[in-house]
């Protein structure tokens, strides 16, 4: 079964009312409280094990009772845990809910991906170089290479979760990073096109037109929205359920780096109709994963509360 621990740190006057709180709460399991034991911040030290499903509830209540701004919280995910009687018994009485996110991790995995340091541009540079040289070589295993290697998706999901949480600041600064490192790739990406231009390094295909590769990226049409689209529901739900061989998935889906690869080549290559028909493809999907996604954590939150609504009222008619 799914658990969660709990590091907390409460001020004195505050830990008989945590321990009582967490003592009632029948899916909170292995609670120590250990009196005087912290340092920085000073206080008692907590620890306890709660089941996955009712972690959202438990941190709730912490939150009300003010233990992370008077003291902390930290949670750590259980990689193995033998069941006893006692957890059980509460993942029965748990149902439906057991299988419910743990929010607090979620958006912690959606804003580690938020983080812009310097790696982020050069990512995204290297994946538009390697699209450029699949494309003027129709390679689309080059193509699949620039899609895994780009963390643009990681910058895309924060703007969805700043709409989600309407949090201006998180999606200001995703949007900038995203428009920054996108402009910056294609700057240099052109820059690299000139050179394969100018000492003819293209393939012989290429050069005569027959361009597979770069025609499927620079012709957005309903399916660019329909894969943008469904790649936005599979990112988010496999960001709440920790699944990274989905989220690979996800990646290799969109046309977001080989958009952004396929304007520098065309434009380099005065293709002035195949670089808008990129430029376009490159918004679809933007446009359409951040919308998609927003509108997936807010419909999963509602999901997932509606079911702990019900699992309640069930709980107290038995």
């Amino acid at each position: 079964m799914d658990m969660i621990h709990i590091r907390a740190v409460s001020p004195p006057d505050l830990t008989e009312r945590v321990e009582q709180f967490l003592a009632d709460t029948p899916y909170v399991l292995n609670l120590i409280v250990q009196r005087g034991a912290a340092r920085r911040p000073d206080g008692d030290s907590i620890g306890c094990d709660v089941l996955a499903g009712a972690a959202n509830e438990v941190l709730r209540g912490l939150r009300l009772l003010q233990v992370d701004m008077r003291g902390s919280v930290v949670i750590e995910p259980v990689d193995m845990a033998l069941p006893g009687r006692a957890s059980e018994a509460a993942a029965r009485r748990l149902g439906a809910l057991a299988n419910a996110p743990v929010w607090e991790q979620v958006e912690a995995r959606i804003r580690s991906e938020g983080r812009y340091a310097p790696s982020f541009y050069l990512y995204l540079v290297v994946a538009g170089l390697i699209g450029s040289v699949g494309i003027v070589t129709n390679s689309q295993i080059l193509i699949v290479g620039a899609m895994v290697v780009g963390p643009e998706y990681g910058a895309i999901v924060a703007v969805a979760l700043g709409i989600d949480r309407r949090n201006r600041a998180m999606v200001r600064t995703g949007l900038t990073a995203l428009c920054a490192g996108l402009l910056l790739t294609i700057a240099v990406t052109f820059l690299f096109s000139l050179l394969i231009r100018g000492f003819g390094l293209q393939s012989e295909a290429f050069d005569r037109g027959l361009r597979p590769v770069s025609d499927l990226i620079n012709t957005p049409n309903f399916f660019s929205f329909a894969v943008a689209g469904l790649a936005g529901v599979v990112g988010i739900v496999s960001l709440t359920e920790a699944r990274t061989s989905a989220l690979l998935g996800v990646f290799i889906s969109v046309t977001t780096i080989p958009a952004a690869a396929a304007i520098s080549v065309s434009t380099a290559f005065a293709s002035w109709s195949e670089a808008w028909g990129s430029l376009v493809q490159l918004l679809v999907n933007i446009v359409v994963l951040i919308v998609v996604g927003a509108g997936a954590l807010r419909f999963q939150r509602a999901i997932w509360h509606r079911v702990g609504r019900k699992q309640a009222r069930d709980g107290g008619r038995t």
